[in-house]
């Protein structure tokens, strides 16, 4: 079996040596480097399955390293863990949204050093998992196996990225980078009133895309999107996603069949906020997030969903959903823990929507 290749990048060198000491030890290849601007030669002529790197470095340091590599196709998908001093804790969020996969706090023992790593492979292996699984439902997108393929190449190729709960992934009038797949969590999409009110116009999980919308009427993005929960995304660049649709006209109508679902809900929505009573429009709510969630209403289902989100996507004030919600309690609707909805009674949701 081919070894593990791991490229070290640490300026310290009783660090650096007792690193590769421990890690060839462990049966990986190990590569080293002294400063940033080695290492991201070394990446580039050895691509390696995963780089450790720290941060602050002569001549390129950490964030500088990361930019460069995550621009250069071969290398933007290697796992990439940044090594940092407690003191430079607070700066991580900086490296983990510029697409650092994990990092690890100096100094560290021999377990912690090997645990993450491991950890960072098999998180990789069940993506790739997942990515086999996923493939299966793209077959929506095509009826033609060329189409298929490509765009399954496509994705493959692109670095997934972990989103943290409450992360914005892009904001309303962003230039439009591409179309984002959500391969696991969820995602809300919003609206704001010119007084800042939130209106929820959309909730997105597995399987599902961001943009399609934006990408084919404009230049720019017509909503904000915001992680619900700790998510994972992948990126289509948009010339790659023209280049697909120009090639593979299947591919387009399937797009547009998307997007036209996604109006359709959207017309449904409106409908409700103009004429349907308070009670009416919580229950089509509950009913269209357990269906996003695959849930059977011949059993129970299990709703995570925060009030203000409940709200924004009933257009009610929160008092009001806490009042209807109640009201479903007492009538045996449904039981509700904190954020958790449980609806043990979708008949009796169906009645008031109907």
């Amino acid at each position: 079996m081919k070894k593990k290749k791991i490229l070290l990048i640490e300026d310290n060198a009783d660090i650096r040596d007792s690193s590769v000491e421990i890690l060839e030890l462990a049966g990986y290849e190990v590569l080293e480097a002294e400063n940033g601007k080695i290492g991201v030669e070394l990446a580039q002529q050895h691509i390696p399955d995963m780089i450790l790197c720290d941060i602050m470095m002569p001549e390129l340091d950490g964030y500088g390293v990361l930019y460069l590599l995550s621009k250069n196709m071969e290398t933007s998908n290697i796992p990439f863990i940044f090594l940092t001093a407690k003191a430079e804790r607070a700066d991580m969020r900086k490296g983990m949204d510029m697409g650092a996969d994990d990092y690890l706090t100096k100094p560290f023992d021999d377990m912690e050093l090997l645990n993450t790593i491991e950890s960072r492979f098999q998180k990789k292996e069940k993506m790739e998992s997942f990515y086999s699984k996923s493939f299966e439902s793209l077959q929506l997108l095509t009826n033609q196996n060329q189409g298929l393929d490509e765009l399954r190449k496509i994705i493959a190729d692109r670095k997934v990225k972990q989103v943290r709960k409450k992360q914005i992934i892009y904001y309303e009038s962003d230039t439009i980078t591409g179309i984002y797949l959500i391969l696991s969590g969820r995602v809300k999409a919003v609206k704001l009133s010119e007084d800042g009110r939130e209106l929820v116009t959309g909730m997105y999980g597995p399987d599902e895309y961001l943009g399609i919308q934006a990408m084919l009427s404009g230049d720019h993005y017509n909503e904000t999107t915001e992680a619900v929960d700790d998510t994972t995304i992948c990126l289509l660049p948009k010339d790659t996603v023209k280049q697909l649709l120009d090639t593979y006209t299947d591919i387009g109508q399937k797009f547009i069949k998307v997007l036209s679902s996604n109006l359709i809900e959207k017309e449904e929505q409106l409908l409700q906020l103009a004429y349907h009573s308070v009670r009416k429009r919580m229950a089509e709510i509950l009913i269209r997030l357990a269906k996003q969630q695959n849930a059977h209403e011949s059993s129970e289902a299990q709703i995570r969903i925060s009030r203000e989100d409940l709200a924004s996507m009933a257009g009610m004030a929160t008092e009001t959903v806490s009042r209807t919600l109640s009201d479903f309690k007492d009538e045996g609707i449904i039981e509700k823990k904190g954020s958790v909805i449980d609806i043990i009674d979708f008949s009796k949701l169906h009645k008031m929507k109907n």
